[in-house]
């Protein structure tokens, strides 16, 4: 069968953005509805805006699937320097404390060879989170800092690239979202028993979503809205990590009516997981096969059929 997920709206899909340093998230936004014309957009999780990197934006109808895409791992490219510690955790906070103690590159691959596998870890205060509906980055610009749970992270792959004279180390890490690069930038520097700081960091994927497939906002803005195409990712195409189920087409108006439909038996292993839906030759949208009164049900959470 060949499924048709992506039906020639341009104006739904995935686009892969590469974010320059010193544009926020909420910029990089607000550029391209500018370019595209287009007010529905919205981004699948914030990179900081000392960071440059991959930037997934979804367009149109496919900003009904942020909420399947933002646990999606990340991968970066930083930058460790030793021997200053920040507010921030970055390089562009203020130092508040230096150490010329030197490590050396046994040190340094032992120490982070720790850094692997499931953590806890503090988030900083210079981050987005909020205490008592404010943000804890305007709280820390006001010199106050409140009490913070620690939250379970995991990094997936961690190595390191290159080691200048052990006082700054290139590294790769793969992690869950959640976790804060520069913290941990902060956290090796002082297990080190120095301090460290990110001094760079690039985004090169978020899951499928890589650096070599991204584009800037100037690419775009020369192609034009006419050859979106091009670059455009199917709404389908983006989630292509959920699993599919392809129904008979005598299923299709109750699919896109949102209808709970009874269904023959099926796999097992995709119960109760979000599933990419298709019948009749297209994507439908994400639904979920589920058990009821011992019969197996297929029933829509979203309808995105373009």
């Amino acid at each position: 069968m060949k499924l048709k997920g992506y039906l020639g709206d341009l104006m739904n899909g995935v686009i892969n953005i590469f974010k320059p340093k010193g544009m926020t998230s909420h910029d990089a936004v607000s550029a391209l509805r500018k370019i595209l014309k287009i007010k529905k957009i919205g981004h699948i999780g914030t990179l900081d805006p000392n960071a440059a990197g991959v930037l997934p934006l979804c367009i149109g109808k496919a900003t009904r699937i942020v909420e399947y895409l933002v646990d999606l791992d990340k991968e970066y490219i930083g930058e460790l320097t030793l021997g200053i510690r920040t507010d921030t955790q970055d390089m562009d906070g203020k130092v508040i404390y230096t150490s010329d103690k030197e490590v050396d590159e046994r040190q340094i691959y032992s120490i982070m060879e720790k850094y692997k596998g499931n953590l806890s870890q503090l988030p900083p205060m210079y981050s987005a989170l909020k205490h008592k509906g404010k943000k804890l980055y305007e709280l820390a610009r006001e010199g106050k800092t409140v009490e913070r749970q620690a939250r379970n992270i995991k990094i997936y792959d961690q190595k390191i690239i290159e080691i200048n004279d052990c006082k700054s180390i290139i590294f790769y890490v793969k992690c869950s979202r959640g976790t804060y690069i520069r913290t941990l930038c902060d956290d090796i520097g002082m297990d080190l028993g120095t301090y460290g700081y990110m001094s760079y960091l690039i985004r090169t994927g978020v899951g499928d979503f890589k650096i070599n497939d991204s584009y800037s906002l100037e690419y775009i803005k020369k192609i034009g809205k006419e050859n979106l195409e091009k670059i455009l990712i199917p709404t389908d195409k983006a989630i292509g990590h959920l699993d599919e189920l392809i129904l008979e087409d005598r299923f299709y108006n109750k699919l896109v009516n949102g209808n709970l439909i009874k269904v023959d038996h099926h796999n097992e292993e995709k119960l109760n997981k979000s599933l990419r839906i298709y019948c009749n030759s297209k994507f439908i949208g994400v639904g979920k096969l589920m058990i009821k009164d011992s019969n197996h049900y297929v029933k829509m959470d979203k309808v995105l059929l373009i």
